[in-house]
Parts: C-alpha cells; sequence; structure tokens
C-alpha cells in the first residue's frame, strides 16, 4: 500500500503532459472533531492517489484543509471520497477560476496540529460560534453599508498584488499576527460597526470570526469561500467585482486574475507587474514581485548578491547556504532592503495598468505540447542552452516551449539553432542542439515541441 510520493515534481509533469487530461485545481477545508488523524491521513492518500489527486493537505484533530489538483474526468469520484465522511457531505469545493495542470506535482497529505497556524487556544472560546456566512451579492451589498469595516486577512504579499476595495490589509506575514493587531484597532467599534472579513478560501476568517465574536464584536460577517469562491460567483451572477487585482493562491501558479487591473509594481524597477516569483538562489529563495524585464535581467533573482550566487558552481553554493535555515523555501517571504519598490502596508485601490489579455487568446485555441528533449548545458555568458533531441525531430519556424520548477514556461518560435556543431534547419532524435535564448534555462528543463488547433504551428 503506496503512502508516500514515488515520482519527482519532473518525472509528475512529463506524466501529466503525457496524459494530456484537463485538471481542475480546487480547495476545501472542514472543522471537525478526528479521532486518528493519522489513519485518516493514510485513507485519504490511498484513496486519493489512485485517482492521481495531486496537492497539500493539512489533517488535525480540528479537521481538513486542502488545496488539490485533480483530473476533471475523476472530479465526482473525488468528492465520493470525502462524502464518505460524515462532517464532509455536501462540503463546498472551491474550484478555481484558472487551471493550470502543474498548479501541483505532489500528493502530500501532512498531520499537524491545526490546521491553519492561528496562535489561539481553542479551549478558551467556542470555535463553532461564527460570523453570517455571506454569498457574493450579499457582500457587495454589505460593503455599500458606511456602516461597515471590512478586513482582510491575508498576509501583505497575499492583499498587494488584490483585495477589495477600501478593506484594512495588515502589514503581516502570517495569519497570527493580524489577530491582536485588527483586535486592538477596532475597539472602539464593537457594538455599532459591521465587522466584515474575507480571506483565500474562507478557513481563515471561519475561525477569526468566532474570535472576534469571543473578544465582543456584535455583527460578525464573513465571505462565504472566500475570495475564490467571490470570484466564481460574480462570474455566474454577472455581478460588480469590488475585488480589484489578483488573488493570491498557494500552488505553482501563485496567482490567478479576478480582474483585469494591476494595482501593485515590479518591487526591482518599479513598473505595474503582479506576478510574484520565487528567488532562483536555493539559500535565499525570497518570493517578491518581478517583472519580465526584470526577470530576464536578474535571471530570476532578488539581489546582484544572489545573482552573482547562481553563477558559482554547484558545490560553492552548497557551502554558502550551510547552516542557513531556508525552510518552508518555497514561499519563504521576508521582506529584503534590495526590493526598492516593495511598500507594504501602502496598498493603492486604483489600478495602475491593465493586464493584457492573453489568457483570452490561449483559451481560444487548443494547444498541445510533446515533450522532445531535455537541458544539458547552458551556457551563462553567451546565454545559450544545449539540448538532448530524444523524441521526434524539430525544425527552424516550430514554437517550443522550455519548461521547469524555477524556470517557468517559456514559449518561443524557434529562429536558428545550431545542430551537432553545424547550423542545421532540422534536428533529429539524438542529436544535440544549441539556441541562444533570453532566459536561463537549468538541467530539470524539459524541451517541448507546441501544436496548437492540432496541427503544428510553424
Amino acid at each position: 500500500m503506496q503512502l508516500y510520493n514515488t515520482l519527482s515534481a519532473e518525472e509528475r509533469a512529463e506524466l501529466i503532459d503525457q496524459a494530456g487530461q484537463q485538471r481542475l485545481t480546487l480547495s476545501f477545508y472542514a472543522y471537525a472533531k478526528i479521532e486518528d488523524p493519522k489513519k485518516f491521513r493514510d485513507d485519504l492518500f490511498v484513496a486519493w492517489n489512485a485517482l492521481d489527486a495531486l496537492g497539500r493537505t493539512y489533517v488535525a484533530k480540528e479537521g481538513i484543509n486542502a488545496q488539490m489538483s485533480v483530473p476533471a474526468e475523476n472530479f465526482e469520484a473525488f468528492r465520493e471520497t470525502l462524502e464518505a465522511y460524515e462532517f464532509m457531505r455536501g462540503i463546498r469545493l472551491n474550484v478555481a477560476v484558472e487551471h493550470d495542470d502543474h498548479s501541483f506535482l505532489k500528493l502530500t497529505v501532512k498531520v499537524r496540529d491545526k490546521i491553519v497556524a492561528d496562535g489561539l487556544n481553542d479551549e478558551t472560546f467556542d470555535v463553532t460560534n461564527i460570523g453570517v456566512h455571506l454569498k457574493a451579492k450579499e457582500f457587495n451589498q454589505i460593503l455599500e453599508d458606511p456602516n461597515t469595516i471590512v478586513v482582510d486577512f491575508r498576509n501583505h504579499y497575499e492583499s498587494e498584488i488584490g483585495h477589495f476595495k477600501g478593506a484594512i490589509t495588515p502589514d503581516v506575514e502570517t495569519f497570527r499576527e493580524s489577530l491582536p493587531i485588527i483586535n486592538d484597532q477596532l475597539q472602539d467599534f464593537k457594538d455599532d460597526k459591521n465587522l466584515v472579513m474575507y480571506c483565500t478560501g474562507g478557513i481563515r476568517c471561519e475561525k477569526a470570526s468566532a474570535y472576534f465574536k469571543h473578544q465582543g464584536f456584535k455583527n460578525v460577517y464573513q465571505l462565504e469561500g472566500g475570495i475564490i469562491n467571490y470570484a466564481k460567483q460574480i462570474k455566474e451572477e454577472n455581478l460588480e467585482s469590488k475585488f480589484i487585482g489578483k488573488n493570491f493562491v498557494f500552488d505553482h501558479r501563485l496567482g490567478e486574475r479576478i480582474t483585469d487591473d494591476i494595482v501593485s509594481q515590479c518591487h526591482q524597477c518599479g513598473k505595474p507587474c503582479d506576478n510574484h516569483t520565487n528567488c532562483s538562489n536555493d539559500g535565499c529563495h525570497l518570493l517578491f514581485i518581478q517583472c519580465d524585464e526584470c526577470k530576464a535581467a536578474m535571471e530570476n533573482c532578488c539581489s546582484t548578491e544572489c545573482l552573482e550566487t547562481i553563477h558559482l558552481p554547484v558545490d560553492e553554493q552548497i557551502k554558502l547556504r550551510r547552516g542557513k535555515q531556508v525552510g518552508n523555501k518555497v514561499f519563504r517571504k521576508g521582506k529584503s532592503e534590495n526590493l526598492k519598490f516593495k511598500h507594504s502596508g501602502e496598498l493603492s485601490d486604483t489600478a495602475l495598468a491593465t493586464a493584457p489579455k492573453t489568457n483570452d487568446i490561449r483559451q481560444k485555441i487548443k494547444v498541445k505540447k510533446a515533450l522532445i528533449g531535455k537541458v544539458e548545458h547552458f551556457y551563462v555568458k553567451a546565454s545559450i542552452g544545449l539540448f538532448v533531441i530524444e523524441n521526434q525531430e524539430l525544425n527552424v519556424g516550430d514554437t517550443i516551449l522550455i519548461s521547469g520548477p524555477t524556470t517557468g514556461n517559456q514559449e518561443l518560435v524557434l529562429e536558428k539553432m545550431m545542430v551537432n556543431g553545424t547550423e542545421n534547419t532540422t534536428a533529429k532524435v539524438g542529436d544535440k542542439i544549441t539556441m541562444q535564448l533570453p532566459f536561463r534555462v537549468r538541467l530539470s528543463d524539459k524541451l517541448y515541441k507546441v501544436f496548437k488547433n492540432g496541427t503544428e504551428n510553424s
């Protein structure tokens, strides 16, 4: 009986591409009393692994908190694995408004003390006495009430790229930090104001609303299903979006667009931008906002120091980071003095720019890709990538995609290549090719040929 992953992220990504199935990204949570979290965890892993479900899930004696990627054809079967438990019958599944087949590349189910690190002693108050749930239309209406105070219970790196207009957005890095700050800030409004709160999927507000009712707030409300469910409802019901910008999500995408408004800046040059990235230096891995131009110039790094570090031999890089604590590095979100345009707590309700409509175009075109090779080397000074062709032939004029965990998805038209040291227009299986690239590639990256509308785009 398999209880843990046996494939690497790269191997899993390759299998997903070969399968060619549409996958849905979704999240859900439930507070419930679970007597044996370890057995519960193992049973879920076995059931979900059989359905090719991937994602990150925390279980505890207080319940479950999950973000998942599930093949669309297995969606109902996945729901059945949840409804086998009485406390999850009829559970709301928050399905993302944007999908990425690579949103998760592993199935991780962990037993934790709590499903959300809130720093609260649940024995001191009634965690079931929660605030009133509001659907999107009701939420929009209460925001129009001048007697309403709306609070964002997410962290600074989440609210910076998108938030509800007029919301209080605490400049914090963890949920537990925001609770005492907001409680202290709103002491004078316990009796006569509507305290309205929201978060990504609703789980943080479920606990926060009970906490604030315990603190004496009379009129406490929360957005049902969080921003994810709100985005789905405004689209289905043709409602005005009071949310502006992007919703940060905790998977490979790092965000899904709710409106076309860009309300944040590249942390390095100040250009309007709302794309998060992680620093390529494994000894840093800082989460920050970076535009395409800075990404190319800085090779996904947050500083010149990190840029210099990634060009060192691997053994020297390992020595430099030895002994440093870089745990949870995928979402390390500490602030850095190197980021000149990082303005936490100074958020704008005014759009700085409008996002291009690239996603709409891609949705109308049927895109398929075939794995044809892998990176063998990258020549930093010349910015040239060396690839080995392992499957079908490649021709000048083909659209190619270079993809990897750090590189992301970089698509371009192949204009020129050297085949086995000589310029040529065709490369066959077994050939080694080199091409000049406007970005850095890595040994874990894969080379794909892209097909659109069922035919080769050449």
